[in-house]
């Protein structure tokens, strides 16, 4: 079968080509816009909801959260997520000085009351659960462990996968949410002091 451009006169088989050729210089250009453009503080709300306890009552989720607060994804039954929550326990003590300010929200995901109290012990209290994934799905996890860091009700940093919370590349972004938390209200309160607004 023959190409119908053939048929067509050199001059209008030339005008075509180079009408092609700017339409596929706009399709790139267009696709590198929007890959390379700047897209500002990439933050989002928090998904709020209601989680459970171990006793099956309903909890807000907003009820647990601190102004900066590590929301932590994981189950008993997913072995990367075993491997970290010890370290996300350390994390959660060393930042103990914090309360008030930090806190780290443990979600279980589709898991066993009995085996959280096992594996958790003393933790296991302050352990919320997500029996459907609802919670999860909504803050845009299908696999776990997930980890969000939300500092005021937005969601500023996403971890996907197990990972170090003893490494200082992870504790960063944390003591950076809670200085600049801690340093607005060091600012505020001179203003406040002083009878003078911040703005």
């Amino acid at each position: 079968m023959s190409d119908p451009s053939e048929n067509l006169p050199r001059a209008t088989r030339a005008t075509l080509s180079r009408q092609t050729q700017i339409l596929l210089v706009v399709v790139i250009l267009a696709a590198a816009a929007v890959v390379f453009w700047p897209q500002g503080k990439k933050t989002r709300k928090a998904p709020g909801g209601f989680l459970v306890d171990a006793g099956g009552r309903p909890v807000p989720m907003g009820s647990r959260m601190a102004p900066v607060t590590l929301v932590h994804f994981w189950a008993t039954w997913c072995p990367p997520c075993m491997t970290e929550v010890p370290s996300i326990g350390r994390l959660a003590d060393d930042f103990s000085r914090y309360r008030g300010d930090f806190t780290v929200l443990m979600v279980s995901v589709a898991d066993d009351v009995n085996r959280v109290k096992t594996f958790a012990g003393d933790r296991a209290s302050s352990v919320l659960y997500d029996p459907s994934w609802d919670v999860a799905h909504r803050y845009g996890t299908w696999k776990l462990p997930e980890t969000y860091l939300v500092v005021r009700g937005e969601v500023v940093k996403r971890w996907i996968g197990d990972q170090d919370w003893d490494d200082p590349v992870n504790r960063k972004p944390i003591e950076a949410a809670i200085a600049e938390l801690r340093g607005d209200r060091a600012a505020a309160a001179p203003a406040a002091a002083d009878g003078t607004s911040g703005s």
